[in-house]
């Protein structure tokens, strides 16, 4: 008997609804995004993002349900992410998924968001033997999971002050390319020299699985305070690869320290910076030197959707890890820590 299970997402600025059966069968992935609308404010405006929600969430929804060519009986579950988050982004869809399970009288699935990224791979790779690693690098995260099976979290590492994506974002800024920051700055790193700026790396404590970026993009900002107080130039492309070198040696590095201290054998990324180019290729090479292997999703499940929500629901599902409909939104949730 097949699972069938409607995700929802919206935890910042994109509206997403989706169907995908046992875990592996995307029916439908509707994503709506906000970019255009954030833009011109150079990041996600929080209460911008939570009207645009309320706009849309319905229209995704149906729009998923149609092109997955069922009915709404035909499901078994509703999944929703519940945190972490912009709260009232957040609270739109768990708004929308308690009424939707209300009125078919079907499960109510909470997802955290940092789970969905993890699960975006086994969306992708079913087979994925554990234990696994996994390096969530996104807009608000930087973290380092080993996971024993499903539903399985153990927090290693994660940033101290800015996440990765956080700090591409105001590098990008600065450097006045605009947002997102890290597609930006991937794309034009190609055209630079990595070597031509020195950016430092922060590797903390001895053995430390912590990361810090703070440093990484308060240097670019000096570097280009100095530039322009000489009166000198700026070579954006060799600025932008040494920038994003310097934060993906540090990535890279730690996660391969994580893997030989946990003896895993096989490293798996996850969240919107999971999408660079350099990273996927770098820890690739570096790990296969070791014998590990690799795993990340597609470019588009990569960033923020709900198919990775239903998959992660699909798990819980099987689990029976249902949530009550008294369900709210936590956006400061972590991993590992479901509070119904």
């Amino acid at each position: 008997m097949s699972v069938t299970i409607l995700g929802i997402e919206t935890s910042c600025d994109e509206t997403s609804a989706a169907v995908v059966v046992d875990g592996v069968e995307v029916k439908a992935n509707i994503i709506a995004s906000q970019v255009e609308l954030h833009q011109k404010f150079g990041g996600v405006v929080p209460e911008v993002a939570s009207r645009k929600h309320l706009e849309l969430i319905n229209h995704v929804i149906i729009e998923a349900v149609e092109e997955a060519g069922i009915t709404y009986q035909d499901l078994d579950a509703v999944a929703v992410t519940y945190g972490p988050g912009l709260v009232g982004a957040l609270l739109v869809g768990v708004s929308a998924a308690k009424a939707m399970a209300y009125g078919l009288e079907k499960p109510l699935i909470g997802v955290n968001h940092i789970e969905g990224h993890i699960y975006a791979n086994f969306l992708h790779r079913p087979d994925l033997q554990f234990p696994v690693l996994c390096l969530v690098v996104s807009g608000g995260h930087s973290d380092l999971v080993l996971i024993e099976h499903h539903g399985s979290y153990r927090l290693l590492g994660r940033t101290r002050d800015d996440a990765a994506g956080e700090a591409f974002d105001k590098v990008a800024r600065a450097m006045g390319l605009g947002y997102p920051g890290g597609p930006l700055i991937d794309r034009l790193a190609r055209e630079g020299n990595a070597q031509a700026v020195q950016i430092p790396r922060a590797y903390l404590e001895e053995g430390s699985l912590d990361f810090s970026f703070s440093g990484t993009k308060t240097a670019v900002l000096n570097y280009l305070n100095r530039t322009k107080q000489k009166g000198e130039e700026v070579n954006t492309a060799d600025l932008a690869a040494s920038f994003q070198q310097a934060v993906v040696d540090v990535l890279v590095d730690k996660s391969l320290l994580a893997a030989a201290k946990y003896n895993v054998k096989t490293i798996m990324l996850a969240g919107g910076v999971a999408a660079n180019g350099l990273l996927r290729r770098q820890l690739q090479q570096e790990a296969g030197k070791k014998d590990i292997q690799v795993a990340y999703p597609p470019v588009i499940l990569c960033t923020d959707n709900a198919a990775m929500i239903a998959c992660a629901g699909y798990y819980k599902y099987l689990r029976g890890d249902f949530a009550p409909l008294t369900l709210n939104a936590i956006p400061a949730l972590t991993l590992g820590a479901d509070k119904y």
